[in-house]
């Protein structure tokens, strides 16, 4: 099991380490500063910091956090002039958020508002915008999924050939690339948007999928949290069954996969749209354990009443083992099980909120 985890917070970047049976918080890096994402790469640490007025920044560690290089953000290239009498279409070209970093055999991926993917070859030293993605005539059609532009937060990377990528984007569905982003293909079919028009409920362009992971030993199994449900595929995204039996609520934004077991999944519902608390103000898991026929509600060691947390995108993971669970929320609190979720013990109720937990 991993004894150590990464706590992205709107406050700083805290690392939690397990010793003599007990987990410690340690003193945080940033102290003040929004961590929006975090990246453990073969001993390299990179986090991505948002300091508004003054933008987005990138940070890299190769001593566990003691030293930190500044790095080159992201950088979308100078926009089109616009010709007169035209609309301008889509987001501008100027980076708002680095939402998520994942790492492949030699390249760094970066997900960015306003739907962006970046990638690095050199370890951040530099960035290249995948233009054959940027420059689809369906990302004009993006949309904001709470966010004033579309963003891209899951890079699912196929551990069998690192030039295949799966992406989700919040509202701009789900997109892959077999050859490492020269060539795109849109593959949300099957899924649903309850929030649009009958007509359009399927249209694969609209959808907001909020998270999706993929099982590392059978990596064409991906489990998706969307704005409109749970969804599952088993063919490596070219199309996603719509899961009907979930509990509590279908909507939420985390989920985890097992590592070597795709039939196990965890979720976090909650209230959808105009509240987002959990069911009925405690907070809860479900876990599948069949490929979402059936639904477990795990609560204990959660807080059982008056518990408004919500837990965002990035705030479950799962080691190696899929045994250990980490679990981050929006007031602070970090949760950790040891048995797949069926028990919880609250590590911290005072950290900031938090953005995402990974599992060194």
């Amino acid at each position: 099991m991993s004894d150590r985890i990464r706590v992205a917070t709107r406050k700083g970047l805290f690392t939690v380490t397990r010793r003599s049976g007990r987990w410690a918080v340690s003193d945080p890096a940033f102290l003040g500063d929004p961590v929006t994402a975090v990246l453990d790469d073969a001993g390299t640490l990179y986090a991505a910091l948002n300091l508004g007025h003054f933008g987005v920044k990138v940070r890299r560690s190769r001593d566990d956090g003691k030293h930190w290089d500044d790095l080159p953000a992201p950088a979308y290239p100078p926009q089109p002039e616009q010709q007169p009498g035209q609309e301008a279409a889509g987001s501008p070209w100027k980076l708002v958020l680095i939402w998520t970093l994942e790492a492949g055999p030699g390249t760094l991926w970066a997900g960015t508002l306003p739907g962006g993917l970046f990638r690095s070859n050199d370890q951040a030293q530099s960035w290249e915008l995948v233009r054959p993605l940027w420059d689809r005539p369906e990302r004009t059609q993006w949309s904001g999924g709470g966010y004033d532009h579309p963003g891209i937060h899951s890079i699912a990377i196929d551990p069998r050939d690192g030039k295949r990528l799966t992406l989700g984007v919040s509202c701009g569905g789900v997109w892959k690339t077999d050859d490492g982003g020269a060539n795109w293909q849109l593959s949300a079919t099957g899924m649903r948007a309850a929030y649009m028009p009958p007509e359009q409920a399927y249209d694969p362009n609209v959808q907001d999928p909020h998270r999706i992971v993929a099982c590392a030993a059978q990596p064409d199994t991906l489990w998706c949290q969307h704005h409109n449900g749970i969804f599952k595929s088993i063919d490596g995204a070219v199309s996603w069954q719509e899961i009907e039996s979930f509990a509590l609520s279908g909507f939420g934004f985390a989920v985890a996969v097992h590592p070597r077991d795709p039939q196990t999944a965890w979720f976090v519902p909650a209230v959808k749209d105009e509240t987002r608390v959990p069911v009925g103000a405690r907070l809860a898991l479900t876990r599948t354990r069949d490929g979402g026929r059936s639904f477990e509600v795990l609560r204990d060691g959660l807080p059982a009443e008056l518990c408004y947390d919500l837990i965002y995108r990035h705030g479950l993971a799962v080691d190696a083992t899929g045994q250990r669970l980490a679990m981050g929320s929006t007031s602070g609190g970090l949760w950790i099980s040891e048995n797949g979720g069926d028990a919880w013990q609250c590590v911290s109720a005072h950290l900031p909120p938090v953005y995402a937990v990974r599992f060194v």
